[in-house]
């Protein structure tokens, strides 16, 4: 590869030619932003040519918006499939985004002169990466082909082992307002470009194209529009690009040859638009994100015309002293002189990011890395959200979004928050819907979280966070229309058709009402109601009759029309009834527990559809006649049959006695240690309270330390897991209450009081004669003696 000495090639302020200029930079990087304004100054070029999609050209304009904010991307998709994107990002200390908004100041031409999106979205899936590759290393590479990164080469090279640390002292700290250019004296703008077009010069000498062979054919592109430009404008053209494409650009080669290399491209049809971007976006190294680890640091250092370690210092205390933490002027004074003077004794011309961060640290922070975190995040990173004018192309789902964003008062914002929904309220309760529509379409701007205020139905929470690829969601659901309740119509119609298994349905009635689509209910309940009829497997009806019942009581509070749910929610409800009992037996132990919590969610479901205006009539009496079998049936898992006598004796639809009754006998030495602790586990295990209900009925805590006393030796390892699953459970004050009351042991009788007389272990009072009689045959026939006579029959 020829030097851009060789070539013809000039950087700005040339005596010896008058152009082009081609200006090698570090994407965001502030450095190169400053010393592209200096050289755009200095040599007042006829057009700026400038590294992204030509497709975007249109767009340009649009930057000298001043409602255009960055951090912004050029956000390019392919029409047919929207998921096919990439992004352009530019913050405000980007080259790129400098070059583009002083052409745009001073009238002068500025055009995009890489690859068009059309070719490399067809070209390939978007890969991890800022979707346009810079220098190599900037994004992941595709393959297996090893990248090289030409800035931890060249600062090995110089003998540091950290590349960010070379580049912010060669370029960053020694470029035009920030000290003295690489190669040249201060104010020689041309100097930084010219050393570092030799520098990558001599690596794609050693390394060829780096690991990027696609580069290739982005680089001939890239010439065929810089001759384009030449034939237009003349020779004073500056061209901004990432300095790995300089020796390219300024090498000798032919028209045809460049066009052999673009000839068979595929192409897709695309759109582009801006969109706002985050710093945050900025600093993450995969997916979308641009790869730098402080865009925060970056912006400072661009912004601040002097004394940046001194700025940067105040900034840093201000936002400690907003958490309430004692920084004063003589920390910020002290924190910048440690600063320059680990810089001198580290041998650099200027306090960079590390020399700040260590004084933070030790000064302010008194040596904690906990409120660092916070520095960390709020300033060296940052929250700033990008704004991009209402001019600016979209799709009309976006448009229709925007519009719901700003009636609602819900401004998307790159900081996670909380929002609080109360549903009686009308802004609240569109608010909701909006939300809820969007994540019926796979836009999950908001998350519902757990409100910590009351749990009543008229209460939301939500978790909201705006991440710039949700403009990529948003153009893929538009697809389904161009508002978002015709789109979230569309989409519950198209899934209710789709879908297959009934708790799917279920789930897609429920969002139906939570998103308020009356138009969508009437397909979902048809296809609700014909997959109901169809499934036979008690497991499926019972996944899919809680959803239905919350369905019910969202119905209510949202003033929704609910009549057909309730009798679909009702026939369910009648099925499992009947279903259920023989579905409990013969399970193993993971289907017992699976079963168990498909008992409980449809005990909660049945208390909601009893709650509910017109409950089905004779529903409670069904449901406990089902509980009573599950508690009383031998076959059924221990699990099961623990859990229904517990909620039998929750809602007091068991006598303390009875249950009672079946703890002794689930307990008894005849049952094996495993399936009674099944049995305690489901009657006293989880968060259900069953350790108070122990501390408090002394008898039940009695059956268990006999039952537990009494396990053989050998098998106690086999019941252990279950025990300490069921306990572990407990809250700590519970769990000592218990240990008092297992080591005081068991009352004395006459302290009992209305257990007074009771049997010793917490039987039933006195002998059921009648029942003993009843059972007395046929034990003496077991026995093998003669029955004695009697008036009881068997």
């Amino acid at each position: 590869m020829t030097s851009p000495a060789t070539t013809g090639a000039a950087v700005p302020g040339s005596r010896a030619d008058a152009g082009p200029w081609l200006l090698g930079v570090r994407h965001h990087g502030p450095g190169s932003a400053r010393a592209v304004l200096a050289a755009l100054a200095a040599a007042r070029p006829a057009a700026v040519l400038v590294e992204g999609p030509p497709e975007g050209d249109a767009l340009l304009p649009l930057a000298a918006d001043p409602r255009m904010r960055p951090p912004v991307a050029l956000l390019a998709h392919a029409v047919d499939d929207p998921g096919r994107a990439s992004f352009w990002p530019m913050a405000a200390f980007s080259p790129e985004w400098v070059a583009i908004r002083w052409a745009l100041d001073h009238d002068v031409p500025v055009r995009f002169i890489d690859l068009p999106a059309a070719h490399s979205l067809a070209l390939k899936e978007p890969a991890p990466g800022t979707g346009r590759e810079g220098a190599p290393g900037e994004r992941a590479a595709d393959g297996v082909t090893p990248v090289v990164d030409p800035i931890r080469v060249l600062a090995e090279t110089a003998g540091y082992d950290d590349p960010e640390r070379w580049w912010e002292d060669v370029v960053e700290h020694r470029s035009p307002g920030g000290g003295t250019p690489v190669g040249g004296t201060p104010g020689d703008a041309p100097a930084p470009f010219v050393a570092l077009a030799e520098a990558m010069s001599a690596l794609r000498e050693a390394y060829g194209d780096g690991g990027q062979p696609r580069d290739a054919v982005r680089e001939a592109y890239m010439r065929i529009q810089l001759r384009t430009a030449r034939k237009e404008f003349g020779d004073g053209v500056a061209v901004v690009c990432g300095a790995w494409h300089v020796p390219a650009l300024a090498a000798r080669t032919t028209l045809a040859a460049d066009r052999a290399l673009l000839k068979g491209l595929p192409k897709v049809k695309t759109d582009l638009t801006w969109v706002p971007w985050t710093h945050r976006r900025l600093a993450r190294h995969s997916g979308y994100g641009a790869g730098i680890d402080s865009p925060g640091w970056y912006g400072h250092l661009f912004d601040a015309a002097d004394r940046p370690i001194e700025r940067w210092m105040t900034k840093v205390a201000g936002l400690l002293r907003a958490e309430d933490r004692f920084v004063s002027t003589a920390h910020v004074i002290e924190a910048v002189r440690l600063a320059e003077t680990l810089a001198a004794l580290r041998g650099r011309p200027l306090a960079g990011l590390g020399e700040t961060t260590d004084a933070v640290r030790a000064v302010m922070c008194d040596g904690s890395d906990v409120p660092l975190a916070l520095v960390r995040d709020q300033l060296i990173v940052g929250e700033t959200l990008g704004e991009v004018p209402d001019t600016a192309p979209a799709v009309p789902l976006q448009r229709d979004l925007t519009r719901s964003q700003r009636t609602l008062r819900l401004k998307p914002e790159a900081s996670e928050r909380e929002l609080d929904l109360d549903l009686r309220k009308e802004t609240d309760a569109a608010r909701s819907r909006l939300l809820h529509r969007l994540r019926l379409l796979g836009i999950g701007w908001g998350e519902p979280v757990a409100g910590r205020g009351s749990t009543g139905t008229f209460r939301e929470s939500w978790r909201l966070s705006w991440e710039p690829e949700l403009h990529v969601r948003v153009a893929e659901a538009g697809v389904w229309g161009t508002t978002v309740l015709t789109a979230a119509t569309a989409k519950a119609e198209s899934g209710a058709v789709a879908a297959t298994a009934l708790a799917d349905v279920t789930a897609l009635a429920e969002h139906c009402l939570l998103a308020g689509l009356p138009d969508a209910l009437p397909v979902v309940m048809k296809a609700l109601a014909d997959r109901a009829a169809l499934d036979a497997d008690v497991g499926h009806l019972a996944d899919a009759l809680p959803a239905l019942a919350r369905s019910l009581r969202y119905g209510d509070v949202r003033a929704t029309d609910t009549a057909a749910l309730a009798e679909v929610a009702a026939g369910l409800a009648e099925r499992i009834c009947v279903g259920l009992p023989p579905a409990c037996t013969g399970l193993d132990a993971d289907g017992a527990e699976a079963l168990r919590r498909q008992v409980e969610a449809v005990h909660g479901a049945i208390g909601l559809l009893l709650a509910g205006p017109a409950p089905a009539e004779g529903l409670r009496e069904r449901w406990d006649a089902v509980l009573h079998k599950l508690a009383a049936r031998d076959a059924v898992a221990g699990i099961i049959r623990g859990r229904a006598t517990r909620l039998l004796l929750d809602e007091g639809r068991l006598a303390e006695d009875e249950a009672a009754r079946l703890m002794g006998l689930a307990l008894s030495p005849g049952t094996p240690p495993a399936d009674a602790a099944a049995w305690i586990e489901g009657f006293a295990g989880g968060a259900s309270g069953g350790g108070l209900l122990l501390v408090h009925d002394e008898r039940l805590l009695g059956l268990l330390d006999a039952w537990l006393t009494g396990v053989p030796a050998g098998l106690f390892t086999d019941v252990l897991p279950l025990l300490r699953r069921t306990f572990s459970a407990y809250e700590p004050g519970v769990r000592r209450t218990l240990g008092e009351l297992v080591r005081r042991g068991p009352a004395p009788e006459g302290a009992r009081g209305a257990d007074a007389g009771r049997a010793p272990g917490g039987f039933g009072p006195g002998l059921d004669e009648a029942r003993a009689a009843a059972v007395e045959p046929v034990l003496r026939l077991l026995l093998g003696r003669t029955p004695e006579p009697t008036d009881a029959t068997v």
